[in-house]
């Protein structure tokens, strides 16, 4: 299975839209969305009917038995994160707890247990022979890069068979983006023509090539700042990163996002941009030889 990752240093570069429109344009067996802590893919994607839908079991939980409780205060003096609270009774506060077991061993009452926490959802939608993998991670749940694993592990084992994914990561280059990295066969980095975009190109573009993955970049909204446009182009020689196109900034992609369509569905400027740049990308995914030449 060919794996193709879209990703952006920073949110609002468009990432999901071009991801949204690269999957009109392939009609891939597989695609996922592995932004757990603000899923939209759904939004603009035909995904069809849940055909699987199950909790996700992240970090376990302190919980404290009353009944047992000596109010020692062992507990929440060794607590390094202090998720232990104390007001009348001894009680864990879930949003703090990290599961580490330290206040469940130093309990001399054995009043402490640790329980397996619903940390989010995974969601598996299928459609004809298509199968879209996703998840909500829950709020305050710190698990996002674990939660990613899963969504990943989930679309392979659900088509395995499958020639090729794309999948929508999410913004930064934190815990979900590592683990979105993982185990794919190219990265296609969305920058936006501003300062705070190509700095945030460059870390996701170290970030990237830490891993040895193939990279290549696109600026959506390139218009904006043409000159801006022409430093991450002459960036991305310079480092020998594919330049794959530019997409212009374009009112009718606004509107057709607005509407839960892709900028695929409508006969647009950044559109028709699009195509051309998953055309590029493609060719450099599928293309044979020494990696040198990415």
């Amino acid at each position: 299975m060919k794996q193709l990752l879209i990703l952006s240093g920073k949110g609002g570069t468009g990432k999901t839209t071009i991801a949204s429109a690269f999957i009109r344009f392939s009609d891939p067996e597989a695609f996922a969305d592995c932004d757990v802590d603000a899923p939209n893919l759904h939004l603009v994607t035909q995904q069809g009917s849940v055909s699987n839908k199950k909790n996700y079991y992240g970090l376990p939980r302190a919980k404290i038995d009353v009944t047992k409780c000596i109010k020692c205060d062992i507990c929440r003096q060794n607590c390094r994160f202090d998720a232990i609270l104390l007001d009348g009774t001894y009680k864990v506060d879930t949003f703090a707890c990290e599961g580490c077991g330290v206040c469940e061993v130093l309990c001399p009452a054995n009043a402490i247990t640790s329980k397996p926490a619903v940390d989010g959802e995974l969601l598996l939608y299928e459609k004809d022979k298509n199968i879209f993998s996703t998840a909500q991670l829950k709020m305050g749940s710190g698990t996002s890069g674990l939660l990613v694993t899963e969504v990943k592990k989930q679309m392979k084992e659900a088509k395995p068979d499958a020639g090729f994914a794309i999948i929508d990561g999410s913004p930064g280059i934190g815990c979900p983006v590592i683990a979105s990295l993982s185990g794919v066969d190219m990265v296609l980095i969305v920058a936006e023509p501003s300062l705070s975009g190509i700095s945030d190109m460059k870390r996701i573009m170290e970030t990237a090539q830490k891993f040895g993955i193939k990279t290549a970049v696109c600026v959506n909204k390139f218009d904006i700042n043409i000159e801006n446009t022409e430093k991450i182009e002459e960036f991305c020689i310079k480092e020998k990163v594919a330049f794959v196109g530019m997409i212009p900034f374009d009112k009718n992609a606004l509107k057709a996002v607005n509407k839960g369509m892709t900028i695929a569905d409508v006969d647009c400027a950044a559109g028709k941009a699009a195509k051309e740049v998953f055309e590029e990308t493609a060719k450099r995914l599928f293309e044979k030889g020494d990696e040198t030449q990415w």
